[in-house]
């Protein structure tokens, strides 16, 4: 059988001409992807948050070592066994200066709801290497981790000894050559200096005026005078004596936190919490899952976080049911809370037991103050 006719001549038929739109619509796209893969070459003065690893404050970790410990370790008081999860959160950064993310990386980014593409300067200042701001960093978390067990203790009513001290003093400052690192400050104008932002507010309020320093200075008291100078911060005249102060607490018991590669303030809240259950009977989170964010202070503040949706998406991927936020975050978390997750505003560490008593206890989750 014969499949053609060899002496048949068959005209192939014409192909259709490209009409003029799809031809500009085709050099577009050529022109398109030539510039896309030219800008993947170019340096971005941007990087990309997005959710890093969760831990329960009630679990263990892992150290360098490779050994299991848990994460809150008490000793010196009785503890009690826990269960559900109070997760503390954390946020990636993807880029530095030295290996800055890529156009396409950006691109892509930008599409997914639980990352967030920042300025370069917002994370890495100008001047800044990335080691820099890793110590920086691994230095505001020691500094949490204190200020969170001293709001613990303070709430389950332990006594907390404190001593601030003078970390640095600035080379214009008004207290240069007065008051000198090491020094202890035990009053200002007759007034006992119990942690730092109270000798701010006295600064200010004094308007200006001299201030008289009761110090302690290799062991030896000291009385000494600083005149605070004017500055103008957005718009507003400051008034500055120049110092950095750390506030060293004197602890009844010894509170062991264990986490490696985690750095700067916002998980206080979430350490002070996770004290709280370790030294009381019960479940403070009722066995539930719970995450939250939020600096805090010895007096129980909460404070606000960078990286807020980030850290709300990592809760949800670690199946946790409640989210505490920081009341100051608000604005960040309307209309950005990903699928089921429910969001409590909190603003002081009362406020966070609130929320979790009532969780515990089956309560009325509507009566709690929200984002909305």
């Amino acid at each position: 059988m014969a499949l053609f006719d060899e002496n048949v001549s068959v005209t192939p038929a014409r192909r259709a001409p490209i009409n003029r739109r799809t031809r500009v619509g085709l050099w577009a796209l050529v022109v398109a992807l030539l510039a896309l893969l030219a800008m993947s070459f170019l340096p971005t003065a941007y990087v990309i948050e997005l959710p890093g690893p969760v831990y329960n404050t009630l679990g263990t970790v892992t150290t360098s070592d490779g050994d299991e410990v848990p994460l809150i370790e008490v000793s010196g008081a009785e503890t009690y066994p826990t269960s559900g999860a109070l997760d503390l959160l954390t946020v990636q950064i993807a880029g530095s200066r030295e290996r800055p993310p890529s156009w396409f990386d950006l691109a892509v980014a930008w599409f997914d709801p639980s990352r967030a593409v920042v300025p370069i300067d917002s994370v890495f200042p100008e001047g800044q290497t990335s080691e820099q701001r890793s110590e920086q960093s691994a230095a505001l978390m020691v500094d949490s981790q204190e200020e969170a067990t001293a709001a613990a203790l303070t709430e389950l009513g332990y006594d907390i000894g404190t001593q601030v001290s003078v970390v640095s003093v600035g080379e214009d400052a008004a207290a240069n050559g007065i008051l000198e690192e090491g020094d202890i400050v035990l009053r200002a104008d007759g007034e006992p200096v119990t942690d730092a932002s109270a000798l701010r507010e006295q600064v200010q309020q004094g308007g200006g005026a001299p201030l008289s320093f009761d110090i302690l200075r290799d062991g030896e008291p000291l009385t000494v005078e600083v005149t605070p100078v004017a500055t103008t911060v957005d718009g507003q005249t400051m008034w500055l004596i120049g110092i950095t102060l750390i506030t060293d607490y004197d602890f009844p018991i010894d509170v062991t936190i264990q986490l490696n590669n985690v750095g700067g303030p916002s998980a206080g809240m979430m350490f002070a919490l996770g004290i709280m259950d370790t030294l009381t009977p019960g479940n403070l989170n009722g066995g539930q899952n719970v995450a939250g964010t939020g600096t805090i202070t010895a007096d129980g503040t909460v404070g606000p976080i960078g990286g807020i949706q980030q850290k709300m998406w990592g809760a949800y991927r670690a199946d946790a049911d409640y989210f505490l936020a920081p009341a100051a975050n608000c604005s960040e978390v309307v209309g950005e809370v990903p699928g089921d997750l429910q969001v409590f505003s909190v603003q002081t560490l009362d406020d966070a037991l609130s929320v979790l008593d009532t969780i515990s206890s089956g309560g009325d989750l509507a009566q709690l103050p929200t984002c909305d």
